[in-house]
């Protein structure tokens, strides 16, 4: 195994690094959590450097980059103080139009989403009574002549008032007439604001602990184009599991940002802070914390960078990117305790922005799937053990 650091990736890290250095500054992020405002001056930024299309190949007009290259960027983002949250979803939902959709989808669509003229950030799938339990979902679309009307409601879809398309899975059949439950669901991509100006989709914001821009979504005799469904109908669980893999390898890579975030912080604040005639670093119930979060950060590192050379290589990576996903939330989870600790009472002071953080890192060990739903996979699909739920 070679771990070299290929030239352009470390070339990546530095211009991410240097943009984010340049104008968004801690005091922007503090700002935007204050007033609980969308970034639009970093989407806009992102774009135009051409990450937001990373994903997108080169003769759509993107940068036809993998998904480790991606991940890189978003790491990048978190480790210098930012949330990459409003960059994550058009990278993995890019995933299943990539892989499924038509000629004309892509020629459709792509080019305009390189170019930052459309924005797909906006996935529907969660619904209130379904939850993780995708098979399980409502929302059904019946088609009619050339298009299918759609009905139903979706949660926590983030990001849909900033969006211009939506990625919609819905049940296009009954799953009582199915014997494979993974049959019978459809992917659509959705005029999200054509959809929403004829009243045929309602958004309504959740307010959360933190500045994540999630709604509901109510979903009354939508059309949509039968042009518009992704592949082939009743196969959409099928295909939204690779974007679900490229999901938990991206957010593996924010948390790895997040969690060094919180080690560097610690470690200056420790090394700088005196108490009792030394730095507080200098005693060892101060240092060790933050040393295991950094131990435990590098471990998830490997594990995300394996599960995205799978991914990137077309191979089986389901296994890898969900364990990716639970070691870097609890890394990052581990530093931002130890982080908070470290400071004491400052870190509760809006201006050191540890607090900011510790709120947005939280996220990721319940969302966008619970960490202990990974360890039932884990159990189940990796180790051969009952199914336990």
């Amino acid at each position: 195994m070679d771990f070299t650091v290929p030239e352009e990736h470390a070339a990546i890290r530095a211009a991410v690094r240097e943009l984010c250095a340049t104008s968004f500054s801690d005091a922007y992020w503090r700002a935007l959590d204050r007033d609980k405002s969308y970034p639009t001056e970093f989407v806009r930024a992102l774009t135009e450097a051409g990450w937001l299309a990373a994903l997108v190949p080169a003769e759509y007009g993107g940068a036809g980059l993998g998904i480790t290259e991606a991940s890189i960027v978003l790491e990048e983002v978190n480790r210098a103080g930012g949330n990459a949250a409003t960059a994550h979803a058009q990278m993995y939902i890019m995933g299943t139009l990539l892989r499924y959709g038509s000629a004309d989808q892509k020629q459709r669509y792509l080019p305009s989403i390189a170019r930052g003229e459309l924005r797909l950030q906006a996935f529907g799938v969660t619904e209130p009574d379904a939850g993780s339990e995708t098979t399980r979902l409502k929302t059904t679309a019946v088609r009619r002549g050339d298009c299918y009307i759609v009905n139903g409601q979706k949660v926590w879809t983030s990001r849909a008032e900033h969006s211009d398309l939506l990625l919609l899975l819905a049940r296009t059949t009954s799953y009582d007439e199915l014997s494979d439950k993974t049959r019978g669901l459809s992917v659509f991509i959705v005029d999200l604001r054509r959809a929403v100006e004829l009243g045929q989709i309602e958004i309504r914001p959740i307010q959360t602990m933190l500045n994540h821009h999630t709604t509901e979504l109510f979903i009354q005799d939508l059309e949509v184009p039968a042009t518009n469904l992704i592949g082939e109908e009743g196969m959409g669980f099928r295909y939204i599991i690779d974007g679900w893999n490229a999901e938990r390898i991206l957010i593996a890579a924010e948390s790895i940002g997040d969690g060094r975030w919180f080690v560097d912080r610690a470690s200056k604040y420790a090394s700088e802070r005196v108490v009792f005639g030394r730095p507080i670093g200098a005693n060892q119930g101060v240092q060790f914390p933050i040393a295991q979060a950094h131990a435990r950060l590098e471990a998830a590192d490997l594990l995300r960078h394996k599960a995205a050379w799978l991914f990137d290589h077309q191979q089986r990576c389901g296994a890898e990117a969900n364990m990716a996903k639970l070691l870097a939330a609890q890394a990052a989870w581990d530093a931002a305790n130890a982080c908070l600790d470290t400071h004491g009472g400052y870190g509760f002071a809006v201006e050191f922005d540890v607090e900011r953080k510790f709120r947005e890192t939280r996220l990721y060990s319940v969302a966008p799937i619970n960490n202990n739903l990974v360890l039932a996979y884990v159990s189940q699909h990796v180790l051969g053990m009952p199914r336990s739920y």
